[in-house]
């Protein structure tokens, strides 16, 4: 890129190719703006095809972007029927892949390419004159561990939060050892695939699934049904709250009969013993033979001890599954002058709205960028990542999150503000595999909106698997 490229000409940087991403970018294309889309992964929508064998909640009919649409149909492509639910690797296989080899979009996207920092040219946080008019510095490191500097007009960032899980211990702290367990390879992945790949890890061993949302579900579900073809395999959970009965959800009852079966089906397993459950339990300290195992498949027992009211408890297991939620990774934004709310780590304007106590995806207003602007002129925080800590995402808040920054950054600002999108209102809804609720509402807000929507219950939501209510704002604490 030439120095003195005038900053309107510049390109916009786009961090992450995953659903919110690659909308952005197409919207940025609807514009006449050229996207430059950084990707960390093998290929776009990798975080998506690492939970592939996962179900979504969502229908079709929530998962697509009205840009990305335009992008696909004159492709020859036929969009699924709006209202079946895909799995990851359907949404990633009948979508995002699709839609990544779109030829408006796939020069622009640069995978296996990792965003280390974000700054403004010659300019530290601390620097003020002519920075909103300086363009900004995006330094890049590829496989080969190749350092580049690009010079963009703004920044989109959609890099998510699959990378950085929250940590097993108390205070939102790692567990003693738990680093090094984590490094050996006796924590896995948030969701693994339980039935398909990672099935040498389970079958046959003694699992300890840590959490309680729907992350921790899905887990003990497929190590279930292993149980039932290997019944030598062994299933313990542990959850900090007193009563399993709470993340059972509505059952029957639930709005979405796909996730009230989840939880049903959850607790038949607890009840008929296949599932130990041990509830009200903090973890303390992972401990593991050294040298560990020295594959995947070789058994290796990591001592799990946790505090509970009656005392320490301990228990020997092969694998723990890490289903506590996730945080945003905010280190490469050092040099990014950022307004996060100080408990849920997402833009200040939004961290109320989305407190998990108090609302379900379905009841947070559709917000924008003003909502999503930070100090930083023209950068933005969209997509999972801009809710911080909150465990609650609707894959559909982040196709009107970035349509309407897009709008901001190309001055069209009347665009930007006229937020509306059809809302459902039902149940919980669960970052951890990108799920939604149905039963739709429309919500319009302007730049003067503030607060929730006119739906939005008094108290929590229970309606389906609550998830991870203690990482967000906890007003019953506050008002003590």
């Amino acid at each position: 890129m030439i120095e003195n490229t005038p900053l309107t000409e510049l390109p916009v940087a786009v961090i992450g190719a995953g659903p919110v991403g690659l909308a952005a970018a197409a919207h940025l294309i609807a514009r006449e703006i050229e996207p430059l889309v950084f990707e960390a992964g093998p290929a776009a929508a990798a975080a998506v095809s690492a939970w592939g064998h996962i179900g979504l909640f969502s229908p079709w009919k929530y998962n697509i972007d009205e840009a990305a649409r335009d992008l696909l149909e004159p492709t020859g492509w036929v969009e699924p029927e709006a209202d079946q639910l895909p799995t990851g690797a359907e949404l990633v296989a009948n979508y995002l892949a699709p839609l990544a080899a779109t030829e408006p979009l796939r020069e622009t996207i640069h995978t296996r390419t990792r965003v280390i920092a974000v700054s403004r040219v010659e300019k530290d946080r601390t620097r003020t004159p002519g920075r909103s008019d300086t363009p900004f510095l995006v330094r890049t490191r590829n496989e080969n561990g190749a350092i580049d500097d690009r010079r963009v007009r703004a920044v989109i960032d959609t890099s998510g939060t699959w990378e950085t899980p929250n940590p097993l211990g108390q205070a939102g702290l790692p567990a003693a050892g738990e680093p090094a367990a984590r490094e050996a390879g006796l924590v896995s992945s948030p969701l693994p695939d339980v039935l398909g790949r990672d099935r040498a890890q389970f079958a046959g061993r003694h699992t300890l699934v840590i959490g309680a949302g729907h992350s921790a579900a899905n887990t003990l579900l497929a190590l279930g049904e292993l149980r039932g073809a290997e019944p030598n395999t062994r299933i313990s959970w542990a959850i900090r709250s007193a009563d399993p009965a709470g993340v059972y959800g509505g059952g029957d009852q639930d709005g979405l009969p796909a996730r009230g079966a989840l939880g049903t089906r959850l607790r038949n397993l607890v009840e008929k013993g296949d599932i130990a459950v041990h509830t009200q339990v903090t973890i303390t300290e992972l401990a593991y033979a050294d040298p560990a195992p020295a594959s995947a498949t070789a058994t290796g027992e990591v001592a799990v001890t946790g505090s509970t009211p009656d005392g320490a408890v301990s228990l020997s297991v092969d694998r723990v599954v890490p289903a506590t939620g996730f945080r945003p990774n905010l280190d490469f934004l050092r040099e990014i002058r950022l307004d996060l709310d100080p408990i849920v780590e997402a833009p200040t304007g939004l961290g109320p709205l989305i407190d998990p106590e108090h609302h379900s995806c379905g009841t947070v207003a559709p917000h924008g960028a003003r909502l999503l602007s930070h100090p930083e002129k023209d950068f933005y925080i969209a997509g999972m990542k801009s809710y911080g800590r909150a465990p609650t995402f609707l894959m559909a808040t982040g196709y009107e999150q970035v349509r309407s920054i897009v709008a901001a950054i190309a001055g069209d600002q009347d665009a930007a503000d006229k937020v509306e999108l059809v809302l459902p209102e039902t149940g919980v809804c669960s970052a951890d595999i990108g799920s939604s609720c149905d039963a739709p509402s429309v919500v319009t807000v302007t730049a003067d909106s503030s607060g929730c929507c006119e739906a939005a219950p008094a108290q929590p939501v229970s309606i389906g698997i609550p998830t991870g209510l203690e990482h967000g704002r906890s007003a019953r604490q506050e008002a003590q």
